[in-house]
């Protein structure tokens, strides 16, 4: 306890530091406060029914990562999601188009004008997601105050205006708070919902006809931080090279007295497997919201419902799909030989130039199987909690994107409070050892 208020006395005397958290808090309120803003012209008396309608199934989710705005129909109900998948299609397309590779390579330069495309394909995202809001709200009997026309156009606006303030809050707290500031909004909008989560889960174990009582709440809560320990270990551990290849995979010369390795890992995707497919399964969703009571509509139960068991086998197809997919593109085993080549170093029992690129991506062929494996498990671990009778709103914190998302934006916030500490010469947050983040496992956000 002293060594803690010891360090929380050293933050506050780092003025920059001190004021980039203060910046952070203060923006962050901003986004909470305006994810209780309800959308202008909707009958405040049926906001309670659409609140409850809006917790369950695929759209439970994506009120988790609107932080509860989606079923609040919030000014925010979109939140940061339609900015998220206009950065998806823009690193997919810097994968496959000749025109974003060459901007990619033109460094600053390059890098304002994709994130000026990227925010450009954000507005065209939110006003295609406001509109099948909007119709989604119809569906569930929302009442409107002012004609349907007005409505309509009104809320699309305001609705694309908020995802670009949230964008813009986002930004701000990259350059003026701590930490990433597009997936704190995220993390901030997961874990607002885990009270409100924790007192459902109680109040159903401990009401009338609850099964359990207080020795079922108290395991799950066990069980949810053992859950928890092993995400962190997930993302901790990803960066290390497998201690079964490190041996082997090693450069003989040495340079400075430091033995050069591959930082080959597991892991190395790190989460953007996860969020690519979790990107991938709202779409049908978000399509069935436009056609509500389509032949279409009903049909697609099966793959947008997340207890379902085509959903989860779907999601986890995906995630193996995506792993080895980004895995590929950010691992270039050809780069890594001749890279080798050019600092003399080599692998032992294989020939330097192709030979060596053929055994490196043999080696992340085989290690990359656990971890895409373990990957989709973690992804569909709330599916299993609901089947042990868990609450589907706690449920949704046994795993999936959220407590990924979660933990890696947690570990990389402390781990930059705790860069500025020890340039200042102060002790680290931990007693022993590095907090290490996502940051190098290629996952950010």
């Amino acid at each position: 306890m002293k060594r803690f208020l010891q360090t929380i006395r050293n933050i506050w005397q780092i003025e920059d530091l001190r004021i980039r958290i203060i910046n952070t808090i203060g923006f962050i309120l901003i986004y909470r406060v305006g994810s209780y803003i309800a959308l202008p012209g909707l009958d405040a008396s049926q906001l309670a029914t659409l609140n409850d309608q809006g917790n369950s199934g695929v759209f439970g989710l994506i009120n988790i990562f609107a932080g509860g705005a989606f079923s609040r129909a919030s000014i925010f109900a979109l939140g940061i999601m339609p900015y998220i998948s206009a950065s998806i299609v823009v690193q997919l397309l810097g994968m496959a188009v000749p025109y974003f590779q060459k901007l990619q390579k033109e460094g600053e330069s390059g890098r304002r004008k994709i994130n000026q495309i990227t925010r450009l394909l954000t507005v065209g995202v939110t006003f295609f997601q406001a509109t099948g809001y909007i119709v989604y709200l119809k569906s569930l009997g929302a009442q409107t105050l002012v004609s349907p026309t007005l409505f309509w156009l009104s809320t699309t606006v305001i609705l694309t205006a908020g995802t670009i303030f949230v964008m813009w809050l986002g930004e701000k707290i990259t350059d003026k708070g701590i930490g990433n500031g597009i997936s704190l909004l995220i993390m901030v909008g997961i874990m607002a919902n885990l009270p409100f989560a924790l007192i459902s889960e109680f109040q159903s174990r401990m009401g009338d006809g609850g099964s359990g009582g207080l020795v079922a709440f108290i395991f799950e809560l066990a069980a949810l931080i053992a859950v928890i320990l092993v995400v962190i270990l997930l993302v901790q551990g990803t960066r290390k090279i497998p201690v079964q290849y490190a041996k082997r995979i090693v450069g003989n010369k040495q340079y400075g007295g430091v033995r050069q390795y591959i930082p080959l890992k597991v892991n190395a995707a790190g989460v953007m497997p996860i969020i690519f497919a979790q990107a991938l399964m709202f779409i049908p969703a978000t399509i069935a919201s436009f056609f509500p009571d389509s032949a279409a509509a009903q049909g697609a139960t099966a793959i947008t419902n997340p207890m379902s068991f085509w959903y989860n086998f779907i999601f986890a197809l995906l995630i193996l799909v995506f792993t080895y997919f980004y895995t590929a593109l950010i691992v270039n085993p050809i780069q890594m030989a001749d890279e080798m080549k050019r600092n003399g170093g080599f692998i032992p029992g294989v020939k330097p130039g192709r030979k060596t690129a053929e055994f490196i991506d043999a080696v992340m062929s085989r290690i990359t199987l656990p971890g895409a494996i373990f990957l989709a498990f973690v992804a569909i671990m709330p599916t299993f909690a609901s089947l042990f009778g868990v609450n589907s709103q706690f449920a949704n914190f046994y795993g999936g994107t959220s407590l990924l998302i979660m933990v890696g934006v947690i570990l990389d916030t402390l781990q930059q409070i705790e860069s500025h500490l020890l340039m200042r010469h102060y002790d680290g947050l931990m007693k022993s050892g590095r907090i290490k983040g996502r940051t190098q496992v290629g996952a950010s956000m």
